[in-house]
């Protein structure tokens, strides 16, 4: 029995060092060219209160405030400068992007207080152990818990959807890591429980027999009732948005990670093998900006969809079983491989200075259709860093 557990531990170290030899994307070199390019954004960008976002159809920047759902990318990608590089310079220039978004964390008004505050803010805790940077998680979570509603066991996404006024996206699940941080970093086992609540009725009532999800469930708060199941960004109610794929595949895995409730490892694993499986994803796996698009192989890419897939699959390879896991690390990497060529890699002083070229934002409002988005750099860097420190 011992001289088994030794060879199975021993075959285990050698997969991990074959994986590690046989790494087909120089992480390095992409971190190396990222630093340049940030470098000139931030020389690009003197006023914090303007945050890059992406590139206007005349090819000049588009920047938001720090209102805007996408403010903590920005901060959230120079800490990830900083782990990497262990250089003071990003540090600075990480905590001076992230506090510029520190007022955010009253604002009760956006269910992205996730992507605006942990994206930086838990970052930049996570690296600094900063007393600042965890008060204002801290009252960030009691703001986005403002808008969880107990009849319908959700939390509200935009505050009105034409006719509904309780509508709920499939985006939301990425909210739910700042809850549980808190939750675990206050001892106020409330947060824990929206999380769980949440994440629970979404996989309930946004998922379909094939394990695509609709983009937006809309409620009645009074009895908790779905009134309808619709798209917003999509190309039809019944088609599967492919970032709003992608955001759940992240959510049910990170939700895994963080209960060890078996049920969110069989989501996370039904929606990646929704993804992985589509007959109308492209051979380099950067998929179509809908899986449904009506004009498919002549539709836009969505790159930023590639990039937080292949980080949520980096993940999942590491709890699923060892021939899923395999096949998951397998498909991130080819999506890494994809995403850092010259077809979707930004070079040297193009692109205004973001990473990752191809991208779609809201393709029926053609807002931000083949275009930069500060997203896809941040989760693509992510991804890197996952990558080589399988």
């Amino acid at each position: 029995m011992i001289v088994k557990k030794i060879l199975s531990v021993c075959l285990v170290i050698l997969m991990a060092a074959q994986l590690v030899a046989q790494k087909k994307v120089d992480v390095k070199a992409q971190y190396a060219l990222a630093e340049k390019q940030y470098t000139m954004m931030l020389q690009t960008h003197p006023d914090t209160t303007k945050t890059p976002q992406s590139v206007l159809p005349d090819g000049t920047l588009r920047d938001m405030p720090t209102s805007w759902w996408c403010s903590g990318f920005f901060g959230g990608s120079l800490w990830y400068l900083f782990d990497y590089t262990k250089s003071q310079s990003w540090k600075e220039a990480a905590n001076l992007w992230t506090m510029a978004i520190q007022k955010e964390q009253y604002n009760t008004g956006t269910h992205d207080l996730g992507f605006m505050l942990y994206c930086p803010f838990g970052n930049g805790y996570r690296l600094t152990a900063n007393s600042v940077y965890k008060k204002t998680l801290l009252t960030g979570a009691q703001s986005l818990s403002t808008r969880f509603n107990a009849k319908a066991g959700v939390i509200k996404s935009w505050n009105k959807l034409g006719q509904y006024d309780y509508p709920v996206i499939i985006d939301n699940m990425m909210n739910l890591e700042l809850l549980i941080w808190a939750s675990k970093n206050s001892g106020n086992k409330k947060f824990y429980n929206i999380a769980v609540t949440h994440a629970d009725n979404t996989m309930k009532n946004h998922y379909r027999p094939d394990n695509s999800s609709y983009h937006v469930v809309c409620y009645d708060t009074t009895t908790g009732k779905v009134l309808a199941k619709i798209t917003a960004q999509g190309a039809a109610d019944e088609s599967a948005w492919s970032r709003g794929q992608a955001w759940g595949l992240y959510g049910y895995t990170m939700m895994y990670r963080e209960t060890r409730d078996r049920k969110y490892l069989t989501q996370a694993i039904k929606i990646a093998d929704f993804y992985l499986n589509n007959p109308n994803l492209p051979a380099d796996k950067i998929p179509y900006w809908d899986f449904n698009a009506p004009g498919i192989p002549n539709e836009e890419r969505d790159a930023s969809a590639a990039a937080i897939t292949s980080s949520a699959l980096l993940e999942l390879a590491k709890y699923a079983p060892k021939t899923k896991g395999a096949e998951y690390y397998k498909a991130a990497e080819d999506m890494l491989v994809s995403l850092s060529s010259p077809t979707y890699r930004a070079a040297l002083g193009e692109n205004n200075n973001f990473l990752i070229k191809h991208c779609v934002g809201h393709k029926p409002k053609n807002s931000e259709v083949d275009v930069p988005l500060i997203y896809a750099d941040y989760y693509y860097l992510e991804a890197l860093m996952r990558y080589e420190r399988f």
